[in-house]
């Protein structure tokens, strides 16, 4: 169980693709102008990564290693197509909204590198829990920025109006050096976060190394 919630959980935190491996960049920077279209886009690429990843587990021992990075990109190309029209039927406006990335999810660098890296080494059950992990980190930093350009670029979240009709938006925020700004702050705060962490870890480890030494 504990390595099943390691599998889990590495994509969210501790390998986060957005955050951490800044991949996936362009579907980040592009579709996340609401949180509706972040949500929709994570949650597309999460289900395309765990089932690409699952398939190339279950045939990890079958795929010839000279021709294992084409076979990948034609199995996660047939799950892309299967959510592009499955998005398409749902909502064309959804469909037109996110464009051409979700036909794009082909050449994420987080789904093949997933599949190379992680599923075919391992079997499906791991390798799809890691994919899930990463999914659910993917859609946590799309929704991330999604959020915050959406509540201050429209003064909505998920199309609800939040200040009422005299909020004045920040335009910038809809416009693309929005989405980078966004993004400079959020990993500002992580860096941030994560040398307060150390910061604590080496004060609480002082006294006892003290103490210890007396």
């Amino acid at each position: 169980m504990t390595g099943a919630w390691e599998q889990l959980t590495e994509g969210v935190w501790k390998q986060n693709p957005t955050f951490v491996m800044m991949l996936g960049m362009c579907p980040t920077l592009a579709v996340t102008v609401s949180g509706i279209n972040a949500l929709s886009m994570g949650v597309a690429t999460a289900l395309v990564l765990i089932a690409s990843c699952g398939l190339v587990s279950l045939l990890r021992n079958v795929v010839p290693k000279e021709v294992r990075i084409a076979t990948y990109i034609v199995i996660i190309a047939t799950f892309v197509t299967v959510i592009d029209y499955t998005i398409q039927m749902v909502s064309l406006k959804l469909y037109e909204a996110l464009g051409a990335f979700i036909q794009l999810i082909v050449v994420n660098c987080i789904i093949l590198g997933r599949a190379e890296a992680h599923a075919s080494k391992n079997p499906p059950i791991a390798s799809m829990l890691n994919a899930a992990g990463m999914g659910a980190g993917f859609t946590i930093g799309l929704l991330s920025l999604g959020v915050v350009r959406e509540i201050l670029g429209a003064g909505t979240l998920f199309g609800f109006s939040l200040f009422g009709p005299h909020f004045q938006p920040w335009v910038v925020m809809v416009l693309p050096p929005g989405g980078f700004f966004v993004l400079g702050s959020w990993l500002l705060f992580f860096s941030w976060w994560e040398k307060r962490k150390r910061r604590l870890a080496a004060a609480a480890a002082t006294p006892a190394t003290a103490s210890s030494g007396a």
